[in-house]
């Protein structure tokens, strides 16, 4: 069913079933109204007629009582009861003596039995007597002729008897109580008094005989219905009530304290069925409004619907010019305004999309050709900053990237000057210093940020490595200061594979030594933070600005792993892998370059060739494993005893050089001493393989020999000076070992090292002093040491 049928079906059932049950319940009522009507009319009637007998019988009462103040003076009496009929009061007056005899009589009285007005009920269901002591014997009267079916003789009288005769009687006793005489007053029922009675109550009165009550004696029903009434009646019990088969509701009365005479009463039900044919004309009428309105109703709401589904569908197919016609105010009104809206908002936003498409495309591309074309780690999360400026719409950014030695976030937002300012709009943030000194501590010289870890925002997403979206004022936290001011924000942790290395947690760093800063479980969560604010257009960020930034922040994250494995693998081709010293590529560069540095400044250079006594008997004693113990000790003690400017090389097997730059032959040789007592005097400990036939740790007492030759005191290059040193080494072991030998003095030459024949330190490689230091650092020495 369409939805045009389902609102009618609705409608009309809505409207139509209130209406048909009141219809229902209205007739109802009006048939309820009739027969209480009826009832109503019956219950007057009762009383009406009841009244009527009364009067007659009190108005008997008082002529037999009249009549009987006048004994025992048959004179007056005879004039008094003359006076009595003749007036009206009585159709007959009689009065008799003690002994029943009759005194005075008028003429013509109504044959008996008369209904005595104070007689009770007999057990026959008869009604009355002629009165105790009566004596006159009355004229036999006509008794008609009727029919004891009652419908009564064809003079439409209504009756098949007498009429019934009331009577009232009076008794005059003396002062002994004997009965002086009795007075008896009769009153015959005529047909007028039954018709008045009838008209003046609207109900057909039906008089029946006392000892049979299906025989009529008279009767105010029309003939065509007296035999069913007087059949109801037949039925009832006195005082019942019931319905005929014609309509009519029939009561039956008497004889009995209340009413003397045995009759029934009847009224038609109220003919309402003008009243019912305008009740169904109603319903009629409203029914088919109803499907009117309904039909209306329903093509007034479809068609709009009709409408805004077609425009849906158009958009559907791509069409985002398509309109919906409004032609009025009602909520599906508004709900066309609203789609017309959303779809000039949705053209707007796919134009937006489009231009923002093409120019992310461009920025991709320039991602994509700075990621692998370059390693300059700056440049490389500049363009990683742009672009995701370009893909979230944000005013401003930054992206930042962790410096392990200082313990801060170092890099650069797009505004790179704009600090960050207190809720008044100036000046740098509550929780941060300020002053000339607070600024250059957060913005160096080259416009880049410094922000401390776990402060601001930045700082705060790099210690819990979780990313945060708000806004700053309702969810926090305070800026730092000189970080990017901002209203909303998204900032989001990055990291890469092993990053604490970079911090020496777990592995040593380039030359063993463990730089400064955060290490262990105190080591922040984050590597760097990227961070846009404020999109332009006002609105907040949401979860795909947050899902899109991660992206980007998954790119820096790749870019600074590449970065950093290039500056590994360039630390690992000029580093020896056991001891973490500079390996013997690295000594022929390096020793060129001090060199030429000697030249230009005038200096001396001090090479120190070291080499273990007995390392063979080591390794055939302890095995490989232990000897390899013993060379990492051997290059950890060397980098405890040199300056961080001294550079320690491993040139092969158990072979060492140490470059002391600005150094003379007296400062070489308190060096050689201190390097050859600090192995002689501390046995190393290591731990012998098991084939050696040994378990647990051993002591090994390690010696060394050393060979010291000075440029340019030595030799005139570097080649020649290394080689010198060699030559004092052969000379230390000759001379019986753990002992340094000073090289020969040769004739100095005027011949310098050519400038450029050195080669400039790696990036990332061991420091001057030898890398990472895993102890304290002697005093620095000075050139003559």
């Amino acid at each position: 069913m369409t939805l045009r049928g389902r609102l009618t079906t609705a409608f009309l059932t809505v409207v139509l079933g209130p209406v048909l049950l009141g219809a229902f319940f209205v007739g109802a009522t009006v048939a309820a109204v009739g027969q209480s009507r009826s009832t109503e009319r019956l219950d007057l009637a009762t009383a009406s007629v009841g009244t009527s007998v009364n009067a007659l019988c009190s108005q008997l009462e008082a002529a037999a009582g009249a009549v009987a103040l006048l004994l025992p003076d048959p004179a007056r009496l005879a004039v008094a009861a003359d006076q009595a009929v003749a007036r009206g009061l009585a159709s007959a007056v009689q009065v008799t003596g003690p002994d029943g005899a009759s005194i005075v009589a008028t003429a013509d009285p109504p044959s008996a039995p008369w209904v005595d007005c104070a007689s009770e009920r007999d057990d026959n269901g008869g009604t009355g007597s002629t009165g105790s002591g009566q004596s006159w014997q009355a004229p036999p009267a006509d008794t008609g002729t009727g029919s004891p079916d009652g419908t009564g003789p064809p003079d439409g009288t209504g009756g098949s008897g007498a009429m019934p005769t009331l009577a009232a009687f009076a008794e005059v006793r003396d002062e002994n109580d004997a009965l002086v005489g009795q007075v008896s007053a009769v009153k015959l029922l005529d047909a007028d008094l039954v018709a008045r009675l009838a008209a003046s109550t609207g109900v057909g009165i039906t008089l029946l005989a006392g000892t049979d009550r299906a025989t009529v004696v008279h009767s105010t029903e029309p003939s065509e219905v007296r035999g069913n009434v007087v059949a109801t009646a037949g039925r009832l019990a006195d005082g019942g009530t019931s319905w005929t088969d014609g309509g009519r509701q029939v009561r039956r009365l008497g004889p009995d304290d209340g009413q003397l005479l045995p009759m029934a009463l009847s009224t038609p039900r109220d003919q309402l069925s003008g009243l019912y044919a305008v009740l169904v004309a109603t319903v009629v009428l409203a029914g088919l409004l109803a499907v009117v309105a309904a039909w209306w109703l329903a093509r007034s709401t479809t068609q709009p619907l009709a409408e805004l589904a077609d425009a849906a569908s158009r958009v559907v197919d791509g069409d985002l010019a398509a309109r919906v016609p409004v032609r009025g105010s009602d909520e599906v009104s508004e709900l066309a305004t609203i789609f017309n809206r959303m779809t000039r908002e949705a053209q707007a936003y796919v134009q937006a999309l489009t231009a923002s498409r093409d120019q992310l495309r461009g920025q991709l591309t320039i991602l994509g050709d700075t990621l692998s074309s370059t390693h300059d780690l700056q440049r490389i999360l500049r363009v990683i900053l742009q672009t995701a400026l370009a893909a979230t719409g944000a005013r401003d950014g930054a992206v930042l990237v962790l410096d392990p030695a200082a313990g801060v976030l170092v890099g650069q937002s797009s505004n790179r000057t704009t600090p960050a300012t207190t809720s008044a709009g100036t000046g740098p943030a509550a929780d941060q210093p300020a002053g000339p000194d607070a600024a250059a501590s957060q913005v160096g010289p080259d416009g880049t940020l410094h922000v401390p870890l776990g402060s601001g925002l930045l700082g705060t997403v790099a210690v819990s490595g979780q990313p945060k979206r708000g806004r700053i004022e309702r969810d926090g936290p305070a800026l730092s200061a000189y970080e990017p001011a901002c209203r909303t924000y998204v900032a989001v942790p990055f990291s890469v594979p092993n990053w604490t290395d970079e911090l020496g947690v777990g592995v040593p760093g380039a030359g063993g030594q463990r730089p400064p800063g955060r290490h262990g479980p105190g080591a922040p969560a984050a590597f760097g933070v990227l961070a846009v604010y404020d999109r332009l257009g006002g609105d907040e960020f949401d979860d795909a600005d947050l899902m899109t930034l991660r992206t980007f922040a998954g790119h820096a994250a790749v870019a600074v792993n590449n970065v950093r494995m290039h500056k590994e693998a360039e630390r690992l081709s000029v580093t020896d892998p056991l001891t973490g010293l500079w390996n013997y590529r690295h000594l022929r560069e390096s020793i060129h370059r001090e060199i030429e540095r000697a030249n230009r400044f005038g200096r001396m250079l001090a090479v120190l060739v070291l080499d273990l006594d007995r390392f063979k008997d080591i390794n055939d004693t302890y095995g490989h494993a232990a000897g390899d113990s013993v060379l990492v000790e051997f290059a950890r003690r060397i980098r405890a005893e040199i300056r961080e400017v001294d550079l320690a090389f491993r040139q092969g097997g158990e072979e060492f050089v140490v470059l002391l730059p600005e150094t003379d032959v007296r400062g070489a040789a308190t060096v050689a001493e201190r390097l050859c007592a600090a192995i002689r005097d501390r046995p190393i400990r290591v731990e012998p393989y098991a084939g050696a036939g040994r378990r647990g740790h051993a002591s090994v007492s390690v010696t060394v020999s050393i060979g010291i030759a000075v440029y340019p005191d030595h030799a005139s290059d570097g080649e020649e000076v290394l080689d010198a040193a060699d030559d004092a080494l052969y000379a230390a072991k000759a001379a019986g070992r753990d002992i340094f030998h000073v090289a020969d003095r040769a004739a100095a030459r005027p011949t310098r090292v050519p400038a450029g024949g050195g080669a400039a330190t790696p990036e990332g490689g061991p420091s001057r002093g030898g890398g990472a230091s895993f102890g304290p650092h002697p005093p620095r020495q000075t050139r003559g040491r």
